[in-house]
C-alpha cells in the first residue's frame, strides 16, 4: 500500500545539540480523505552497536552508563545497562562499531556480523541504528576502555545467562541491548 503524502511545512525547532523539527503534512487516506498531521521529530543522526560475545566463556560484554532522557523519565539514577553504540557522525556502520567499541569497553572488534538496521522510535526520532554481534576473546583487550571526554562508562563482562535474567528482571531494559541479546539466544549462538 502506498500512501500520498504532501509536505505543507517543515520548520526547524532547534539545533543545540540535534535537530528537532515541527513538520506539518498531508495524509491523503484510502478513500481519497486528506489528514493534516502536525508532528514534532526529532533527528539525532543515525547510529551502530555492538554486542560482544564469548562463545567459550559464554560471556558477554556490555556497559553501563547515564542517561539523561531514562533519568527524566523515571529511571531513578539514570544509569543503563546498554551493548555499546555510538552515532555514525561520518563513519560507515561497521567503522563506528570498532570506533565506539575501543574507546567504551577496550576490546578491538575482529570479525562482526551485521544482524538488523532498526529504526529504534519511530512515531517521533528518524534514528535508524545498525545492530551488529562481534565474538571477542581476552587477547582483544587493548585498554580498560571507560569513554572518553564527557562519558563515564563503566564496563561489565558477565554471563550471557546473567544478562538474559536481567533482561526478564528489568535491570536491562535498553531496546537494542535486548534485541541483540534475544538474537544471541535465538539463533543458538549463545545459550
Amino acid at each position: 500500500m502506498s500512501l500520498n503524502i504532501t509536505l505543507v511545512k517543515d520548520k526547524i525547532l532547534s539545533e543545540n545539540y540535534f535537530v528537532l523539527r515541527n513538520v506539518t503534512y498531508d495524509l491523503t487516506r484510502k478513500n481519497g480523505e486528506v489528514i493534516r498531521h502536525k508532528r514534532e521529530v526529532y533527528d539525532r543522526g543515525n547510529g551502530a552497536a555492538v554486542l560482544l560475545y564469548n562463545r567459550e566463556k559464554q560471556s558477554v560484554v556490555l556497559i553501563r552508563q547515564f542517561r539523561v532522557a531514562t533519568w527524566l523519565n523515571g529511571n531513578a539514577d539514570g544509569m543503563l545497562i546498554e551493548a555499546c553504540a555510538g552515532l555514525l557522525d561520518d563513519d560507515e556502520p561497521e567503522v563506528c562499531i570498532r570506533k565506539e567499541a575501543i574507546e567504551e569497553t577496550g576490546y578491538e572488534v575482529g570479525n562482526a556480523t551485521k544482524v538488523f538496521e532498526l529504526y529504534m522510535s519511530p512515531g517521533g526520532v528518524t534514528e535508524i541504528v545498525h545492530l551488529f554481534i562481534a565474538e571477542y576473546s581476552d587477547a582483544q583487550r587493548a585498554s580498560a576502555g571507560g569513554g572518553v571526554e564527557d562519558e563515564e562508562i563503566e564496563v561489565l563482562e558477565m554471563l550471557f545467562s546473567d544478562a538474559l535474567a536481567q533482561v526478564k528482571s528489568g535491570e536491562i531494559r535498553d531496546a537494542k541491548t535486548v534485541i541483540l541479546l534475544q538474537h544471541l539466544h535465538a539463533s543458538g549462538i549463545m545459550y
